[in-house]
């Protein structure tokens, strides 16, 4: 078969799919909750707001406890927080200033962070009031930046990676050895989530696509766009609360709400702008997401009904990362104005 031959083959399989799925599509989100009421303007104020950083936040990781949380910096930091009293309760300096991502582990001993360095990097959270920047474990195996990091509960013993060379992989935390590859993105893989399903987890890529993997056997289930017709950077992923569905938000200001069971998307969020979206959240219900964006603000969108209901604009930059404690009580947003606001 001839190159030429191959890329029309696969042209036609792409339309086939989205034409099956197309056929399968007898309603929407939107179409079937008609008869719920659709809620009021969700207005949220800022109890409490988080200063020590002195340049970019770039990442935020709320803990299991629903009460700390940490932050990374392009000042070189990560702090560790008590969003209740606003107190930072461990600095760790990293090696690298150049981080993207920070992780809080499911037993809240041990925090991540990884970057443009190509490491993921562990730190024992106890360790840091003797030996501040001093590392438990590091994760190297990728040849492209660390984009996202996420621990698998139920304790701090693996973890999931992306990175900027294509591939996500499974690490032994406590080995530091990797123990699988994830490959089958075609771009960049910028972001990952693990839900409530602990086999499986979802990525987000600069090819436009988002893919869901099997921890256990390192293979590609599904695999969705974020809109049929664009190619455009998925920068988010999160999975729905329940695990069945997940939210990708893309570079082209489009976010799709993605269900597992009906292998494709059930309803899309949109603004009148066209601004990028950088990173999404779920309340602890599942009825409200959050949608961080490079203009300064965090639009509240209503799941059933795909309508935004609010819009969070205090922050005067970029709203690089957004994140909901397990409890739901708050929001927690990052930005490029170096600060982190809690919000109900």
């Amino acid at each position: 078969m001839s190159w030429d031959e191959f890329q029309r083959r696969k042209a036609e399989l792409k339309a086939g799919i989205h034409r099956d799925r197309t056929a399968c599509r007898d309603t929407d989100l939107k179409e079937s909750s008609k008869s719920i009421e659709a809620l009021q303007e969700v207005r949220m104020r800022a109890r409490r707001v988080l200063r020590g950083h002195i340049s970019k936040v770039y990442a935020l990781h709320w803990s299991e406890d629903s009460r700390h949380l940490v932050s990374a910096s392009q000042d070189g930091n990560l702090l560790v927080w008590d969003a209740i009293t606003q107190q930072k309760t461990r600095l760790i300096p990293l090696k690298s200033s150049w981080v993207m991502t920070c992780a809080y582990s499911p037993t809240g001993r041990h925090v991540a962070s990884g970057g443009l360095d190509n490491i993921a990097t562990i730190y024992n959270v106890d360790d840091q009031i003797r030996n501040p920047g001093e590392h438990a474990q590091i994760l190297g195996g990728h040849t492209g930046y660390i984009s996202c990091c996420r621990f698998l509960p139920p304790d701090d013993g693996k973890m999931v990676t992306s990175s900027g060379d294509g591939t996500c992989r499974l690490w032994d935390v406590t080995t530091g050895k990797s123990l699988r590859e994830f490959h089958g993105h075609k771009g960049d893989v910028m972001t990952v989530s693990i839900g409530a399903n602990p086999n499986i987890f979802v990525s987000g890529s600069c090819d436009g696509l988002a893919k869901v993997w099997d921890l256990r056997d390192g293979l590609c289930k599904q695999t969705f766009g974020a809109q049929e017709d664009s190619s455009a950077d998925v920068n988010a992923v999160e999975f729905f609360p329940d695990g069945n569905a997940f939210a990708a938000a893309a570079d082209d200001g489009s976010c799709n709400l993605f269900d597992l069971r009906a292998d494709q998307s059930i309803q899309v969020f949109n603004t009148e702008s066209k601004v990028p979206n950088t990173s999404v959240a779920f309340s602890r219900s599942g009825r409200l997401l959050f949608v961080g964006s490079d203009n300064c603000n965090c639009n509240v969108f209503d799941t059933l009904k795909g309508d935004r209901r609010g819009v969070i604009a205090e922050h005067e930059q970029r709203v690089s990362c957004v994140g909901v404690p397990r409890d739901g009580s708050a929001l927690a947003t990052g930005s490029w104005d170096n600060v982190i606001r809690i919000f109900n």
